[in-house]
């Protein structure tokens, strides 16, 4: 019997890289997965491999930066399932168009800033909206949001997507808040650097070997540290836990930061 044996689950951003490791975990600990994100052939491929594993999962499309499909979504599970018991909030607005201009706050472009609350945190609170009433009426469940460690220490790129991930973690607080007493809990998780090939793809060698500097543990973070995570704080394992914002990112966040290292290279990059 699994953690989550028989519960109703929806991951965003569920495709590819970490929402997909958190699909496949809730999955094999026996969940029923939707594998909801923007890109429905990624979806289509997770679900599909979930189901050849003996486990039960769909696909479904949505585009957090429209209610009108947030809405939808929650129609088609509660009609195929009947009942939402976990929500993971995963989906972000990390693509190279919108993070390779997220960067001087004098340059700042307002659609830059305004692309990365609008996916970011309007999408989460518009996931909530949709999804709570009807863990209200089915007796709880689980929200668990993804964060990041940016939103807690300044950095040097990326000021809208940590301001926005900032945000969610107060969502999560006000989340907890709110619904505690209907019995549904809600924690946020914040990655450090997971080296997906998207996160490959956007930082050079040296970026990468100088944050792992700064990783307390000796290795690099896989998607699969933040499913587990996500999965207990899923499970009834975590049931008396709610308002958390956790850091799982090797201790990165938690000792002096980069930020003289960040301005070295820079410096000697030109």
């Amino acid at each position: 019997m699994g953690l989550v044996d028989s519960k109703v689950a929806i991951v965003t951003g569920g495709g590819a890289n970490i929402g997909e490791a958190c699909a496949k975990m809730l999955a094999a600990q026996g969940a029923k997965v939707v594998v909801a994100d923007i890109n429905l052939e990624g979806a289509e491929r997770v679900a599909n491999e979930i189901t050849k594993s003996g486990g039960t999962a769909i696909a479904q499309t949505v585009d957090l930066g429209d209610e009108s499909t947030i809405a939808a979504l929650v129609t088609a599970v509660m009609e195929k399932f009947g009942r939402i018991d976990i929500l993971h909030n995963n989906a972000a607005n990390t693509g190279a168009a919108q993070m390779t201009r997220d960067a001087a706050l004098t340059d700042m472009e307002a659609e830059v800033w305004d692309a990365a609350f609008d996916v970011n945190t309007r999408g989460t609170m518009l996931m909530t909206k949709h999804v709570a009433p009807h863990m209200i009426a089915g007796g709880g469940g689980s929200i668990i949001n993804t964060s990041s460690g940016v939103s807690l220490l300044g950095d040097i790129l990326n000021p809208a997507y940590s301001a926005s991930k900032a945000a969610v973690n107060a969502l999560t607080r006000n989340t907890a808040a709110q619904f505690g007493r209907a019995n549904i809990r809600c924690n946020a998780v914040l990655p450090g650097l997971v080296l997906s090939p998207v996160a490959r793809a956007q930082m050079s060698e040296a970026q990468l070997d100088m944050i792992q500097r700064h990783v307390l543990l000796p290795r690099e973070s896989v998607a699969d540290d933040i499913a587990g995570a996500v999965l207990w704080l899923a499970s009834d394992m975590a049931g008396f836990v709610t308002g958390q914002i956790i850091s799982v990112d090797g201790g990165i966040c938690h000792h002096q930061p980069h930020y003289a290292d960040m301005m070295d290279m820079m410096a000697a990059a030109g």
